[in-house]
């Protein structure tokens, strides 16, 4: 399968030229003829990643009650939409709604839609949310209108890049071509003017040999959900690994069997994906018309919202065996040597809300 996907990477190249990073990411992972998401499994043990959901029943759970805390903020509207971007195999928002039970009144004004491609995903999110009866979207814009609250967790990286290098008179794109042995490789472009305009303004005047990315359809986002919340009442939480400031040098990495693999060897047969600049998902965002918080780290997002009880109540009912996966999985979301401080998380709102929970404040108080 991987190899038709190269296969046909390699022809347009030969016969357009060397294409964008974005394009390259675009045909690897989304190609209907056997890019990487349309396999089964890429999530979870036996696949070639693992997300926060999959690794403790807490984190989702978590959200749910944040999602409740911030539905009674805006004024407890009925109904309320509850939008989730990527939703993977469900685990997320299955979790979340056995926490958001725990207020009735909330999960009786939910209405869950799911945004997602992806039809086999689409399948599996059916089979876990049945009794919940989502409805899909491909697109935010297919959203309806209304309150809404929307979650987003390792949504941001999938999302295509584009990078930039400073070469001697300026920058130019980085592109996907091919060496003399017909193998994919990164180059340099012409450098261009225009280039030189999409780099952030804080990376235009560094040393020859820079690597810049940008995410256009992450702020394009950020920018739509902006206008949507200065209109009508919402918030969205973002869950990434990332950095902030933004910084330069490439991001993108490829990985496969939960191991690090090149970006350009196998295209369709690993998951690709790029740190998130939050500094310009914000900015984004806030130019839109939102307002935004964060980003915390992860570890101190959980340990606001009260990731230590919520273990604490799993654990005193748990079998030996089960106590040790609960503490085990709360672990990794929080150490900083794995998920704690790598992963960020950031907050839009409608203008004049309250600083929601696990910004400076926590839920309850």
């Amino acid at each position: 399968m991987s190899e038709r996907i190269a296969d046909k990477i390699i022809r347009r190249i030969r016969a357009e030229g060397p294409i964008t990073v974005a394009a390259y990411t675009a045909m690897a992972l989304h190609d209907p003829d056997g890019g990487y998401y349309t396999k089964r499994g890429p999530i979870g043990a036996a696949g070639d990643f693992t997300t926060a959901p999959e690794i403790s029943q807490v984190f989702g759970e978590l959200i749910g009650l944040w999602c409740a805390e911030l539905w009674d903020r805006i004024g407890r509207p009925d109904p309320v939409i509850l939008a989730e971007l990527g939703p993977g195999r469900g685990v997320l928002m299955s979790d979340l709604l056995r926490a958001a039970s725990t207020v009735p009144e909330f999960r009786r004004a939910l209405r869950i839609w799911l945004v997602e491609v992806d039809a086999t995903l689409r399948a599996e999110q059916q089979r876990r949310l049945c009794q919940a009866h989502p409805a899909w979207v491909t697109r935010i814009d297919e959203l309806p209108d209304g309150p809404m609250l929307m979650v987003a967790n390792e949504f941001l990286d999938a999302l295509p890049i584009r990078q930039f290098s400073r070469v001697a008179g300026g920058w130019s794109e980085r592109l996907v071509g091919l060496d003399p042995q017909n193998h994919l490789v990164f180059i340099d472009g012409h450098e261009s003017l225009a280039a030189g305009l999409l780099v952030p303004a804080s990376l235009r005047s560094s040393p020859q040999g820079t690597v810049a990315e940008i995410c256009p359809t992450a702020l394009a986002l950020a920018g739509a959900l902006g206008a949507r919340f200065a209109r009508q009442p919402g918030a969205a939480l973002f869950i990434d690994y990332g950095y902030y400031p933004t910084a330069p040098g490439p991001t993108l990495r490829a990985v496969q069997r939960h191991r690090p693999v090149s970006a350009l060897a196998e295209p369709g047969a690993a998951d690709l994906s790029a740190h998130v600049d939050f500094a310009a998902f914000i900015e984004a965002a806030r130019a839109g018309g939102a307002e935004t918080h964060g980003p915390v780290s992860q570890s101190r997002f959980l340990d606001a919202l009260g990731v230590g009880l919520r273990l604490s109540a799993l654990v005193a009912r748990a079998t030996p065996a089960h106590r040790q996966a609960l503490e085990s999985g709360v672990r990794r979301l929080l150490a900083p040597a794995e998920m704690g401080d790598l992963f960020k998380v950031v907050a839009t709102v409608s203008p004049g809300l309250p600083s929601p929970a696990g910004f400076g404040d926590t839920i309850g108080s």
